[in-house]
This record gives structure tokens, C-alpha cells and sequence, in this order.
């Protein structure tokens, strides 16, 4: 039976991303969801979920904090090309670095930064939060029947600015572009949190439980 395990670092609330994919696990016949902060777990996973919520630093502070827990990740994702899907920080982690508060080393799989959300309108707070529009202009196998005007739930202030455009594959509009995924190969992140995305969340939560790259 195929495994995805939902890595737990103490860094949010893994409540509702846990009952989201376990629901879509089991409507499409994907296997055992599950919950774990054990290396051993993420070894022998078939997939991989790093959700995150906070500020960068204190979010890459709480993994590395976990001994052998991103060693695991990192063999399992670039080492055995394990499908990964990032959400909001643990998407953020994927890049290079992170310019919250103080510079950061990201993982380095997409090139790029973290930088704080600068509308050009004044009258937009930062940070963006509640519901907005994808416009998707990449293609990856988790994209599929998802598309531009899809709703996204954000909460967020910082976001990923890529290297490579190819590798960004939607954005919102929010006063400017704001990073919405990001991904390339076995690999996928969402600003947004899908498991509260409704319709497109839950789409994409079930083409990643069923991918195989």
C-alpha cells in the first residue's frame, strides 16, 4: 500500500491538512496518510507533504531541530525522486534563501528567494490573506483541471521570487504578481493552503496522491 507522510516539525497546524488528504486518499484509492516527525517514516514514504506556518527562519530552525529529518527528506525527494508537494512555508523552503528577518538557506531545489509582498497599490495590506484568483501559466501533472480563475486561499507576507520563470506556474494578482506554485520534476509548492482551497485545493491534493513521475 502506498504511503504519504505529512511531515510534522511543530511548525502549524496539521489538523486540516491531515483530514484533506486523508479524504482524498480515500477517494481515489492512494493508500495510508499519515502523520510524522520520524526520519524512518519519510524513508520509506511514497510521497511527501511539508506543510509550514510562521516566519521562515523559525520554521527552518524546527526542521533542522528534528536530527536526520531533512537528511530524509533530501535523499527521499532528490535522492529517489519521491513525488514532494510544499505548502505555504514548506513551499518557501524550497528556495534558495529566505529574506525574512535575517537571511536563511532554503533547500535550493528552485532557484530563487523569498522576499517580502510590496503591493504597488497602497491600500493593499500586507499580509495578502483570503481567497484569490490563480492565473496559471506552467504545466505540471498536479495542474491537471486546474486552471486560471480557480480559487486559492492565501495567508501569507513573503513570497517566492524564481530564478527561472519556467519554474514558477501561477501566480495571483496582488498589486502585482504574487508567487502562487512553484515546481519543477518530482516536485510542486503552493503559496496558498490547498487543504482550504476547496474545489482546485482538492484537486490538486488528489493528482498529487495519484502522480507518478
Amino acid at each position: 500500500m502506498a504511503l504519504t507522510v505529512v511531515v510534522d516539525y511543530d511548525s502549524g497546524n496539521l489538523h486540516s491538512a491531515e483530514k484533506a488528504f486523508q479524504r482524498m486518499a480515500a477517494e481515489t484509492g492512494a493508500g495510508e496518510v499519515i502523520i510524522s516527525g520520524q526520519p524512518e517514516d519519510v524513508a520509506r514514504a511514497d510521497r511527501i507533504v511539508l506543510p509550514g506556518d510562521g516566519a521562515y527562519p523559525a520554521c527552518k530552525a524546527a526542521l533542522e531541530g528534528h536530527s536526520g529529518l531533512h537528511e530524509a527528506i533530501e535523499e527521499s525527494v532528490i535522492g529517489r525522486g519521491r513525488p514532494f508537494m510544499g505548502i505555504c512555508i514548506g513551499m518557501q523552503m524550497m528556495a534558495t534563501v529566505g529574506r525574512e528577518y535575517v537571511d536563511t538557506p532554503g533547500f535550493g531545489w528552485i532557484g530563487g528567494e523569498v522576499v517580502e509582498i510590496t503591493p504597488d497599490d497602497p491600500t493593499l495590506k500586507v499580509p495578502h490573506m483570503g481567497w484569490n484568483d490563480l492565473v496559471v501559466t506552467g504545466q505540471h501533472p498536479v495542474l491537471d483541471g486546474v486552471g486560471t480563475g480557480d480559487h486559492a486561499y492565501f495567508v501569507h507576507s513573503y513570497q517566492v521570487v524564481v530564478a527561472d520563470p519556467i519554474q514558477r506556474l501561477a501566480h495571483a494578482e496582488y498589486g502585482g504578481d504574487v508567487t502562487a506554485i512553484i515546481g519543477r520534476d518530482n516536485m510542486i509548492g503552493t503559496q496558498f493552503h490547498p487543504e482550504k482551497s476547496q474545489h482546485a485545493g482538492l484537486r490538486m491534493i488528489s493528482n498529487f496522491l495519484t502522480w507518478a513521475p
